[in-house]
C-alpha cells in the first residue's frame, strides 16, 4: 500500500546520512545529505535481490514513479528482469538517436550502387534526397512522422517541380521500408501520403513525328559543322532510337560488327533487362567512321575533357538547338518518339516487334514471358528498312546549314 504523499515527498530535508521513505511495493525516496531525492524500486529476480534506478524528484514525480514501479511489476509477472530491461531500451533510444534518416538513406543508396543500379538513377536518387537532409536528415529514422515528410514534399511542390515531388515520395518511401526491413524503423511515414501531393499534367517530350519533318531533320543533321563525335551522337540517335543515356554510355566491347549486333547490358537498362540492338548497314559504316575518333578508349562517345567519362547528357540537346529546333520542337529523347509513330504508321511491322525494339516492357507477366525472343528476325529488317527510310527522308531536298554564331556544341 502506497504511504507517500506529495507534500511528504517535498517537504523531506536531508539528514546526516541517507535515508528512505517508503512507498509500498519496494518503492522508496532515497534522501541524501546533498539534498538530492531519488527514487529506487528494491526487487527480487531469480532469488537475487535488485535495485532499480527510475530518476530524481521533482523532475520524477511521486504518481510517475508509482507508475514506473507498476510496470516493472508486470515485467516481473511475465519473468523478465525490468533492470535488464531498462538497460535494452536506453541502448535501443541510443541506436535509434544515432541512425538518422540521413545515415540510413546513404546506407540504402550505396546498397543500390553495389547491386548495380544505373549511375543515372543514382544521381536523381541523390539529388531528390539530397533536398531532403536539410529537414530530417539529422532526425532519428524511427521518430520522423508523416507530417514530417509532408513538410519535405510541400517545399519542392512550393517550386512548381510537381514530377520531382511525386517522385521524393516514392524515394523516401524506399528509405523507410529499407529501415523497416533492417529494424531500424517500424513504420512508412511517407506512404500515408498517397494521394496528398499536387498530380503533375502529362508533359509529352518534343519530338517530331511526320515523315516531313523526320526529312528535314536529317538533312540538318547532315549539314551539322560542330564536333565530330557530336554529329555520330547525332545520326545515331536517329538510326538506333536507343534512350539517350544508354547511347551516350555505350562501350565499344558491347558491340558485335561480325553479327551486327550491339548488346546492352541490364544495367545500363532503364528496366534492368538487357537489350540487342541490329545494326544496319549504315549504323555499321557510322561506328567505322566513330572509330577511327574514339576507338582507343572505353566509350563510344566519350566527353570532350576526358576520354574515361561518357558525353554529357546535354550534348545532343545542346547540338539539336544549335541546328534550329527549339526545345519545344525536338528532344534526345523525342528520336524515339519518331522512329515509334513513323514504323507504326508504315504498317510494315508487327506493333508487338516495335515495341521489342524500343524496350519497352510487356505489363502482362503472363504474356511477356510468352512472347519473351520473338521478333528478332522482324526486328533485323526493322533496323534496316529504318535507316534506308531516313536515308530516303532526308535525300528529299536539300541540306540544310545551320548557322552556329561561331559557336559549337560540346560534350
Amino acid at each position: 500500500m502506497s504511504t507517500l504523499f506529495a507534500t511528504t515527498v517535498a517537504n523531506a530535508k536531508p539528514q546526516a546520512k541517507d535515508y528512505k521513505l517508503s512507498d509500498g511495493g519496494g518503492l522508496y525516496l532515497l534522501v541524501r545529505p546533498n539534498g538530492a531525492k531519488l527514487w529506487r524500486l528494491n526487487y527480487r529476480y531469480l532469488e537475487k535481490g535488485r535495485t532499480l534506478a527510475f530518476g530524481a524528484w521533482p523532475e520524477v514525480g511521486l504518481a510517475d514513479a508509482r507508475s514506473r514501479r507498476d510496470d516493472a511489476r508486470r515485467l516481473l509477472a511475465a519473468g523478465l528482469d525490468p533492470s535488464h530491461e531498462q538497460k535494452v531500451a536506453a541502448a535501443r533510444a541510443r541506436v535509434e538517436e544515432n541512425d538518422t534518416f540521413k545515415t540510413v538513406a546513404k546506407e540504402w543508396v550505396a546498397k543500390n550502387e553495389r547491386e548495380g543500379m544505373a549511375e543515372i538513377t543514382l544521381s536523381k536518387i541523390r539529388w531528390l534526397l539530397d533536398k531532403a537532409y536539410p529537414k530530417i536528415g539529422t532526425r532519428p529514422i524511427a521518430k520522423i512522422t508523416a507530417q514530417e515528410v509532408l513538410a519535405v514534399l510541400r517545399a519542392v511542390e512550393a517550386t512548381g517541380r510537381y514530377e520531382s515531388a511525386r517522385r521524393m515520395r516514392s524515394v523516401l518511401s524506399r528509405v523507410f521500408r529499407y529501415a523497416i526491413a533492417t529494424t531500424r524503423a517500424e513504420r512508412d511515414p511517407a506512404s500515408d501520403l498517397r494521394g496528398a501531393l499536387t498530380v503533375p499534367k502529362p508533359k509529352h517530350l518534343a519530338a517530331i513525328i511526320t515523315s516531313k519533318g523526320a526529312g528535314e531533320l536529317m538533312r540538318a543533321i547532315q549539314g551539322y559543322t560542330g564536333h565530330a563525335i557530336t554529329l555520330h551522337a547525332l545520326r545515331l540517335s536517329a538510326h538506333l532510337f536507343v534512350r539517350p543515356g544508354e547511347l551516350r554510355q555505350a562501350e565499344w566491347r558491347e558491340f558485335d560488327f561480325e553479327q551486327g549486333v550491339w548488346d546492352i547490358p541490364a544495367e545500363k537498362m532503364k528496366m534492368r533487362r538487357p537489350h540487342r540492338v541490329p545494326l544496319s548497314r549504315q549504323v555499321t559504316g557510322q561506328f567505322e567512321e566513330l572509330w577511327e575518333l574514339t576507338g582507343t578508349g572505353t566509350y563510344c562517345f566519350p566527353g570532350f575533357r576526358s576520354m574515361k567519362r561518357p558525353m554529357s547528357e546535354n550534348t545532343v540537346n545542346a547540338a539539336l538547338r544549335a541546328l534550329g529546333f527549339a526545345q519545344e520542337q525536338m528532344s534526345a529523347h523525342g528520336f524515339r518518339a519518331m522512329a515509334a509513330t513513323l514504323l507504326n504508321e508504315s504498317g510494315r511491322f508487327n506493333p508487338d516487334a516495335i515495341e521489342r525494339q524500343l524496350a519497352h516492357m510487356e505489363n502482362n507477366g503472363v504474356r511477356r514471358a510468352y512472347t519473351r525472343g520473338e521478333y528478332w528476325d522482324e526486328r533485323v529488317t526493322l533496323m534496316q528498312y529504318w535507316s534506308d527510310e531516313l536515308d530516303r527522308l532526308r535525300d528529299g531536298g536539300k541540306v540544310l546549314k545551320p548557322n552556329f554564331g561561331g559557336k559549337q556544341a560540346r560534350g
